[in-house]
């Protein structure tokens, strides 16, 4: 069951995803929970993983009925955001004085496996597979039809702000 905005139904209400939770004013184009015209990823753990759905819009084509090798790129990058942000929670590593999150992409390697549907809801999963206060790695993928159509590898560094 889910509530009026996709997200699954706890018993008490509405589950909060990680974004909300953790950085509800992030405005960020793939999982702020502020940006309206975003595409407002929503991770939830999962069993030792951090599990999103994502349904894309026509708009995020490749010009071949696929979805476009960049918005792929944006989810596994911002769905490897919530699997850090919920890592650092769970060991005690805030955002440092000034920052605004406590960790930023320091870099992300895509593998694009097989074409990934335009029209059909794919899954996001992540862990992360390396934990340094100062870094951290994810390990995510892009999921449709029983296979992976998609990994990244997501290398995150400590925000200390200047």
């Amino acid at each position: 069951m889910t509530d009026l905005r996709g997200g699954p139904l706890g018993s008490a209400g509405p589950v909060l995803s990680i974004q909300e939770r953790l950085y509800p004013d992030t405005d960020c184009f793939g999982c702020g929970p502020r940006n309206t015209a975003g595409l407002r990823l929503r991770s939830l753990p999962d069993d030792g993983f951090v599990v999103a759905h994502f349904t894309p819009w026509p708009e995020h084509g490749n010009g071949l009925g696929s979805l476009n090798g960049g918005i792929i790129a944006t989810v596994l990058d911002c769905h490897s955001a919530a699997a850090v942000f919920l890592e650092a929670e769970h060991r005690g590593w805030p955002a440092l004085p000034g920052a605004r999150l406590p960790y930023v992409t320091a870099g992300l390697t895509v593998r694009y496996l097989r074409p990934s549907p335009l029209d059909h809801v794919v899954e996001l999963r992540g862990v992360v597979s390396s934990a340094a206060e100062d870094s951290m790695t994810a390990e995510v993928e892009l999921w449709w039809d029983g296979k992976p159509r998609a990994t990244a590898t997501a290398d995150w560094r400590r925000w200390r702000p200047r």
